[in-house]
């Protein structure tokens, strides 16, 4: 796949200031396997830094040493009779750790903070697709993060059929799970986004990169002048 472009000077002038609104806040991008969300998270990092703006980037699972090593075990074919439930919990350790050793203290200097998935990925994959209840995820997840949540959630939406084209062949344990399944997962998300419409910003990721991408500034020059005020820490 090729890299994405750099930012234009005009992009940078257009987005400036919205993105120096973000500074200090918690994003997360979210969205099915094949949404083509991680292309667009590298082109917000790359116009963060266009702008001169300081960020840190996460992925989940994984970010830490330990998180990276519950990932390899999450994914792995090899662990297909993995319970739900177990699913779960190593996905929260992961976040337990990412929070604790990577954003809070990025947030805590002022840093803006950029996560590929959160705990939206965890109600849709392993609550509404998987079968948990969504109040023992939120349970869980409230441990594990110290109830830190983020300001917007960016959702990639593209049904199965078309996110399955973009997947590569040599599919992970999650990805290989099946339509149905996959198609539960968008459910999942959907039903999030029109819970909480205040955090969540619905993208329509059918479309080619650069009009995903256009959707991805209007949309964030829309929310970053109404974000709620930047979270303390004791």
């Amino acid at each position: 796949m090729a890299e994405p472009s750099k930012p234009s000077p005009e992009l940078i002038t257009a987005m400036r200031s919205t993105v120096a609104a973000l500074a200090g806040r918690f994003i997360v991008f979210e969205g099915p396997d094949g949404s083509g969300k991680s292309t667009q998270f590298r082109r917000l990092s790359d116009l963060a830094a266009a702008c001169n703006i300081e960020h840190v980037l996460v992925r989940e699972p994984g970010g830490t040493l330990t998180g990276e090593q519950i990932r390899t075990t999450l994914l792995d074919k090899a662990n297909t009779g993995m319970s739900v439930r177990c699913e779960m919990l190593l996905y929260m350790a992961s976040r337990a750790e990412l929070v604790s050793a990577v954003i809070a203290p990025a947030l805590r200097a002022g840093k803006l903070v950029l996560a590929d998935r959160f705990v939206s990925s965890t109600l849709a994959y392993q609550g509404t697709a998987g079968g948990l209840p969504a109040a023992d995820i939120a349970a869980v997840a409230r441990v594990a993060t110290g109830n830190l949540m983020p300001e917007l959630i960016m959702l990639f939406d593209l049904d199965q059929t078309a996110a399955a084209t973009r997947l590569s062949p040599l599919l992970d344990r999650m990805e290989a799970k099946g339509a149905a399944f996959h198609a539960l997962v968008r459910k999942g998300y959907l039903d999030q986004a029109r819970q909480d419409p205040g955090r969540y910003a619905v993208v329509d990721a059918s479309r080619t990169e650069e009009q995903v991408w256009a959707e991805l500034c209007a949309l964030l020059q829309q929310r970053a002048p109404h974000l709620p005020e930047r979270r303390t820490f004791s």
